[in-house]
């Protein structure tokens, strides 16, 4: 299973895991595995990572705080206080640590550590009176991304997730149009 990361910020990824919530949700972690090979995916986070079953639900607790705060925001509602108690606890959490050396940075730390970094990374998008966040505009898709798009005008999560499905079905749609449109005969007979 490929895990996308369109959303412009790591803990809405992490939030982006579980797609079409509201038509059949899809949970690309449902196991502790998973979530090892999804922080292993994630750029900015340790290669290696061990996921116990209690970190495990932490994590996914995290994943519906941050989702629900990034929907709060987009849709400009007060956040909701049990979402805000999980972020913030988790964020109180000592995060990675960072070394730099000739190879570049090397990121360390536990599932903890990670999970403190991602919450202290949605608190930081979700402050930001400036990040404009939206919903994917593909029907189906419940993905939250930060649009960083001149003139804020991104429609879709992701190119290759959703805006080639949106493209692909209208042009389907046209030709079906113009298949049915050149079937017709004049007078209406056939």
């Amino acid at each position: 299973m490929n895990f996308a990361f369109v959303s412009g910020d790591p803990a809405l990824d992490l939030a982006g895991t579980v797609g079409s919530r509201r038509d059949g949700p899809v949970d690309l972690l449902a196991a502790p595995a998973d979530l090892e090979r999804w922080v292993a995916a994630c750029e900015g986070l340790p290669d290696r990572v061990a996921a116990d079953p209690a970190g495990f639900a932490s994590a996914l607790s995290l994943r519906e705080a941050v989702y629900r705060l990034a929907l709060d925001r987009v849709h400009g509602r007060p956040f909701d206080p049990g979402s805000l108690a999980i972020v913030n606890g988790t964020a109180a959490v000592p995060t990675l640590s960072v070394e730099l050396g000739d190879a570049g940075l090397c990121v360390s730390g536990d599932l903890p550590a990670v999970l403190s970094h991602l919450a202290r990374s949605a608190a930081a998008v979700l402050a930001d009176p400036h990040a404009c966040l939206k919903e994917c505009g593909r029907s189906g898709c419940t993905r939250v991304y930060l649009d960083r798009s001149r003139g804020a005008r991104r429609t879709w999560c992701g190119m290759d997730a959703c805006g080639n499905r949106v493209k692909a079905a209208a042009y389907r749609a046209r030709r079906r149009a113009s298949t049915a449109a050149g079937n017709r005969v004049p007078g209406g007979t056939a």
